[in-house]
């Protein structure tokens, strides 16, 4: 079974009430609860968590190697400045899908994405959907994954 690890970061706690107008009315509790909706029908497993510290996601992201098939990550604000994320994604062989509830490239000039170079895709601007959309990716990515280690000899 595909297990994919879902990071979401700083301030994403505070979902629904938290600037509705940028970022929606859903919930995180909401969000998570699609995710595993989605997970279970296709499947598969996910796991979610929440953090406002840069170095718990760096921790988890270390953590993934092994455990998991592919990582969403929205790393809300961290997207725009943390190299140490962007190395961290870097120095494993987890494939990461980056997601954003409102679309950064269409935001202030200092939104822009330094993990996006090492991760496999972003997903952007689809609101809560970017979540679903960005473990679709996440589930098609892993599952090509094993498909390529069951072939190696």
């Amino acid at each position: 079974m595909i297990k994919v690890l879902v990071v979401h970061g700083p301030n994403l706690n505070l979902l629904g009430q938290r600037q509705p107008e940028i970022y929606g009315t859903t919930t995180l509790a909401e969000i998570d609860r699609q995710l595993h909706a989605l997970a279970r029908a296709e499947g598969a497993a996910v796991e979610t968590f929440q953090t406002n510290h840069e170095g718990a996601i760096i921790d988890r992201l270390h953590g993934a190697q092994g455990r998991y098939g592919a990582i969403v990550l929205n790393a809300g604000a961290l997207t725009h400045y943390s190299y140490a994320i962007r190395d961290a994604i870097a120095s494993i062989s987890v494939p990461v899908v980056e997601v954003h509830l409102s679309n950064i490239h269409a935001r202030e000039p200092f939104r822009i994405s330094v993990i996006a170079p090492v991760a496999r895709g972003q997903i952007a601007g689809f609101g809560a959907h970017s979540y679903l959309l960005g473990l679709r990716a996440a589930l098609a990515i892993a599952a090509d994954g094993a498909r390529r280690a069951r072939r190696k000899p």
